[in-house]
């Protein structure tokens, strides 16, 4: 379908909803194309072309609301879809805060935002860009016994939302991928070792070339060969930067609307209150350009803006939706559905540098299970990575936990490299945190 195409069934379908009895109504249509590629062993192992598409309206009488969806696009499927969503409406308990978000923050503009980057390699392209990146990864070393599987992604999604404040936009955008798996063992009778790399992007050219990415998948796997456990004891953390991600993920699960009114989050009422070490800045972008979590406006319609969400280690303000926002008796800060683009000021240099600054430490490198309280900021989660002595890393470690309180780390952060994670929606280096307990043999 077409843009226009796109415009007038929303229209089409809101005017139905009202027709049935809605006060009120929203509804999203979504597209999506792409193909993956897998090799292992120099073989091809499977071709997937995946092919999608969707539709979802919520539908307001008064203060009741029902919702429904369909993945069938006709005509018919579509009318039962909306008929059912009303249905589900009259059905359904009052609520005094659900509703559209004010019309007066609808996006006004749809910006352009450089999204749609579609990658026209072929499948027997594909084919040889994979079997290039296991080569490289089983080139490295003798030791690299093979790739668990080499792969080539490249995807494609349409997506179109509209509302009765007669707001209606969408755009396109794409992600293309390149991921590499590798095993390593010492010995036939060795214990094994497997780790990963991958590239992503908007933009296929912006994608790391294939040959670095099976490098350093190999790398890695090499690097946890002969891991020990350590002795518990309490030491300074350095979290690699894809791991300071899912700091950044706590964070904002406890800082999001749904946690904060149902009162289960440890961040409650600490909006302007340092929650940080106050070298912690956080910007969100949503309109940074081929940004792997950009937006020109919300699952809501909301126009997105750029904001400070960190300053000084300052809590600024929270995630909000519609919802949310009137559960707190506050206004939605268009993040309906999503955070978009974090990044996260480096206050220091790469990565050697850090290690030196972490002087005696772990290195954490990989983390396991799901042991975070967000009611209490209680941190207990299984890690594996590298200890380090005088700034030089010594051995692989493994089978441990590492232990605190998402309260303390916060507040313990000692530095932030410019080695930058930026494969997602959240830009940070590696972070440096103060002594937590290390639970061993």
């Amino acid at each position: 379908m077409q843009a226009h195409e796109f415009e007038q069934r929303l229209a089409h379908v809101l005017e139905k909803a009202k027709h049935y009895g809605a006060s009120s109504a929203e509804a999203s249509l979504r597209l999506t194309h792409g193909q993956t590629v897998t090799v292992r062993q120099q073989n091809v192992d499977t071709i997937e072309h995946h092919q999608g598409k969707s539709f979802a309206i919520s539908v307001y009488m008064g203060q009741q609301k029902g919702s429904a969806g369909s993945n069938d696009l006709s005509e018919t499927a579509i009318e039962e879809t909306i008929q059912a969503a009303c249905d589900i409406a009259r059905h359904t308990q009052g609520d005094e805060y659900i509703g559209l978000a004010d019309a007066n923050l609808m996006a006004t503009q749809i910006l352009d935002l450089d999204l749609y980057h579609p990658w026209t390699i072929s499948t027997e392209e594909a084919i040889e860009l994979a079997k290039r990146m296991e080569h490289a990864a089983c080139a490295v070393d003798t030791r690299i016994k093979s790739s668990a599987d080499s792969r080539i992604s490249k995807n494609a999604v349409i997506r179109y939302y509209g509302n009765t404040h007669g707001f209606i936009g969408g755009w396109q955008s794409t992600r293309h991928s390149l991921n590499c798996r590798a095993i390593a063992q010492e010995s036939p009778t060795g214990q094994m070792q497997r780790d990963s790399w991958y590239t992503a992007s908007r933009d296929p050219q912006l994608l790391d070339v294939a040959e670095n990415v099976g490098r350093i998948a190999a790398e890695r796997a090499l690097r946890y060969l002969n891991p020990r456990s350590l002795p518990t004891q309490q030491a300074p953390i350095l979290f690699s930067a894809p791991m300071a991600v899912g700091l950044i993920g706590h964070l904002i699960s406890a800082i999001q609307g749904a946690s904060l009114y149902r009162k289960a989050s440890f961040l409650l009422d600490t909006v302007g209150e340092q929650i940080f070490s106050p070298i912690v800045n956080i910007r969100e972008n949503p309109h940074l350009l081929k940004g792997l979590a950009s937006a020109p406006f919300d699952g809501e319609g909301v126009a997105t803006k750029a904001r400070e969400l960190i300053r000084g280690g300052v809590l600024q303000g929270y995630i909000l939706d519609s919802y949310t926002a009137r559960r707190l008796g506050l206004q939605t800060t268009g993040n309906a559905g999503s955070v978009f683009n974090l990044t996260i000021d480096s206050t220091t240099g790469n990565l050697d540098s850090l290690l030196q600054q972490l002087g005696t430490g772990l290195y954490v490198t990989e983390l396991m299970g799901q042991g975070v309280n967000l009611l209490t900021g209680h941190y207990s989660r299984g890690a594996s990575g590298f200890w380090v002595e005088n700034g030089v890393i010594q051995y692989p470690v493994q089978e441990i936990t590492i232990a605190g309180n998402l309260k303390d780390m916060f507040q313990s952060v000692q530095a932030i490299g410019n080695d930058l994670e930026k494969r997602g929606s959240v830009l940070t280096g590696s972070w440096l945190l103060a002594p937590m307990t290390i639970a061993g043999h």
